[in-house]
């Protein structure tokens, strides 16, 4: 079988739809079986052939279910039993519908390769069903004994834990004494930060006060002019 690489632009991707051969182009006509036919078949998808049952998922015509009356593999539209619209001249014509807009919800059975690639795939799907049944109880066992573990604890009477009597402490007068002068410390020292500089600043300028009454006033020096008034002063007094 030849190998199809992954292709990204989209101009070749277009190509490679447009230039598709029959067989790639069945596989692309592929939609997805509803919930009641995957667990019976045992199949996700399939394509759609003429005589399924289906019904539309997404579009203007969602909900809307019929009979495939045509498919189209050039164009990769199915055509469906009463979905129609009016033409502007009053014919009615079919609408297209894109396969991946709809879900199978019966198959048309009357092709017995049809029939060979369902057993095929139920066949394959068996095997993982069985797993997935078996591995499920384990966990369910698992969670049965965590939750018995859980009700017995539960059930179980609370043994009330005695806690230790506390004994009361006997503080002594001297004891409460400390304690009173430490907070009275405390409370002196610590105080607002604006508070302390203006006790502070107070401080100082008191200290410089006393220091300028203590220091002895500095004799004044006389001017020549006084000296000669005084020295005038006394000859006249004598």
């Amino acid at each position: 079988m030849q190998k199809t690489r992954q292709v990204k632009n989209p101009r070749k991707q277009r190509k490679i739809l447009h230039n598709a051969p029959a067989h790639l182009r069945h596989k692309l006509m592929a939609a997805p079986l509803s919930k009641e036919l995957a667990a019976s078949k045992g199949a996700k998808t399939l394509p759609v052939r003429k005589g399924d049952t289906i019904r539309i998922m997404r579009g203007d015509h969602v909900g809307f279910e019929g009979k495939v009356s045509r498919i189209d593999l050039k164009r990769y539209r199915i055509f469906v039993e009463g979905l129609t619209r009016e033409k502007v001249d009053g014919t009615n014509i079919f609408v297209a519908v894109h396969p991946s807009k709809v879900m199978i919800k019966s198959l048309n059975l009357d092709d017995k390769w049809r029939k060979a690639i369902l057993e095929r795939k139920h066949a394959l799907e068996l095997p993982k069903r069985k797993e997935v049944a078996t591995a499920r109880p384990a966990k369910k066992a698992a969670k049965t004994k965590e939750e018995k573990q859980v009700e017995e604890a539960k059930d179980a009477p609370m043994e009330e834990k005695q806690l230790p009597e506390e004994k009361p402490t006997v503080k002594t007068k001297a004891a409460g004494k400390k304690t009173a002068a430490k907070k009275e410390e405390l409370t002196t020292t610590e105080g607002k930060p604006a508070q302390r500089k203006r006790k502070e600043k107070a401080q100082t300028a008191k200290a410089k006060s006393a220091d300028k009454e203590k220091k002895p006033k500095a004799a004044t020096k006389k001017t020549p002019a006084k000296r000669k008034e005084i020295a005038s002063e006394k000859e006249g007094g004598t």
